[in-house]
């Protein structure tokens, strides 16, 4: 167990220099100054599970409503218009962000889920055959372990799964193993939401290339703290979610490369995907818009725009410094509450994610007594249940940071931890 009797003497100058800017940037999120119950402000650390939005992005989803609520790609009267271009203009926000080649290699979805299973579904179903092979990881989330279960299952396909190391980090060689001419597809999170482990990206796509196997990424948990250059990264596809980087729920952004994209039928048919429908055939609309039948969800892909540009301006390299300052402080803090075992690499490898257990304790019990204080943390499996079996574990009390949350909040938690400890093992 990671356990400590006295505090260790840190150096917290780094994360003191940077919290200046983080208390200036905490104003844009009114959730920030909301009460739990009297007397007692939110401590919110489950940004692994969904981000706060700030006001400008609240207010970006108001305004559309508000001004041009009408449906896009449709109308020729002056909202609809007005729609139309907002919501391609986000679309071609987006492919700048993740610096696309082009719009067209954007489709909109509901979430990273749908994403994937789209790439799944279409692609799946159209390329995997007997014999082949795909292959996950051992730490996936369900959305990236489900949906490829399934498609294998219908296809005859073979689903691998790429061991980690004892300190939960992808086992390369494993994977070198694994790879051959049978391996179609190697769908792998761009970061654990349980460990916090950052997979070697660049050295997956570069080895599974070699192989001739294609390369999915869910960017549900890296794309929000690192961003992501999909042309220099390599993958084929790239899956994430606009509610956790600050935008709303129900958009979520699926990248293909367009070739792919091109020779993928649609896994939904309807309105809007179509370019001509008579009352026995239809022919597909282009890419992307064969991938979005029916209404768009337009104020969403606004909302989500205003979202990147609200990222942009903070800047990658501060969230990413500020994420690293508060993962260390909070790596060696929570050691000092009694019986609590930190799971996954070390702080300096892993991403703004601690998850953790304590000795006798149920996580669900941890998170239900801490959110007497305030401090809002996640208990469960977190949609990862093979990855807990691994670990011996039925599940885990998970806190995770963003750039807006203080070094005096995990401060919080590790009081609500250490007075759960006294209170409820003393029960036991």
């Amino acid at each position: 167990m990671n356990e400590r009797t006295t505090t260790p003497v840190r150096d917290t100058s780094e994360l003191n220099q940077l919290e200046e800017r983080v208390r200036r940037l905490r104003t844009d999120f009114p959730i920030l100054a909301r009460e739990v119950r009297p007397g007692v402000p939110l401590v919110y650390l489950d940004t692994a599970a969904t981000s706060l939005k700030p006001v400008r992005v609240i207010e970006a989803l108001a305004e559309h409503y508000r001004q041009r609520s009408a449906n896009v790609h449709r109308g020729i009267y002056a909202i609809a218009e007005e729609a139309t271009a907002a919501y391609e203009a986000a679309r071609e926000k987006v492919a700048r962000f993740i610096n696309a080649r082009t719009p067209e290699e954007v489709v909109f979805t509901r979430g990273t889920t749908e994403s994937i299973n789209l790439v799944a579904l279409s692609w799946g179903r159209a390329n995997l055959r007997a014999g082949d092979e795909v292959i996950v990881s051992e730490l996936e989330h369900h959305a990236n372990l489900v949906p490829w279960q399934q498609i294998c299952r219908q296809t005859g396909a073979t689903l691998r799964h790429l061991r980690l190391t004892e300190d939960g980090e992808l086992d390369l060689d494993h994977f070198r193993q694994l790879l051959s001419e049978r391996t179609k597809m190697v769908a792998v999170s761009g970061g654990s939401n349980v460990l916090g482990t950052i997979p070697p990206l660049h050295e997956i796509v570069r080895l599974a290339h070699e192989a001739g196997a294609l390369v999915l990424v869910d960017g549900a948990q890296s794309v929000p703290h690192r961003g992501c250059d999909v042309q220099a990264l390599g993958c084929d596809f790239l899956a994430f979610s606009g509610h956790k980087m600050c935008g709303p729920e129900g958009i979520g952004v699926l990248y293909g490369r367009r070739e792919l994209l091109e020779a993928m039928p649609p896994l939904y048919t309807g309105g809007e995907m179509v370019k001509k429908v008579s009352l026995t055939e239809a022919r597909w609309n282009d890419v992307p818009w064969k991938f979005e039948a029916g209404t768009p969800p337009v104020a969403m892909a606004v909302a989500l725009g205003t979202a990147i540009d609200y990222l942009s301006e903070i800047g990658f390299s501060f969230i990413e410094a500020h994420e690293a300052a508060i993962t260390r402080y909070a790596y060696e803090r929570l050691q000092e509450v009694p019986g609590l075992r930190i799971w996954g690499p070390p702080a300096d490898r892993r991403g703004a994610v601690v998850s953790f257990s304590i000795d006798g304790l149920h996580p669900h019990d941890v998170a239900q007594f801490v959110d007497r204080f305030g401090v809002a943390v996640r208990a469960g499996h977190h949609c990862a249940q093979p990855l807990h079996e691994l670990l011996g574990l039925r599940a885990t009390t998970r806190a995770s940071f963003y750039f807006y949350n203080l070094a005096e909040e995990v401060d919080r938690l590790v009081e609500a931890l250490q007075e759960t400890v006294r209170k409820l093992v003393r029960r036991l």
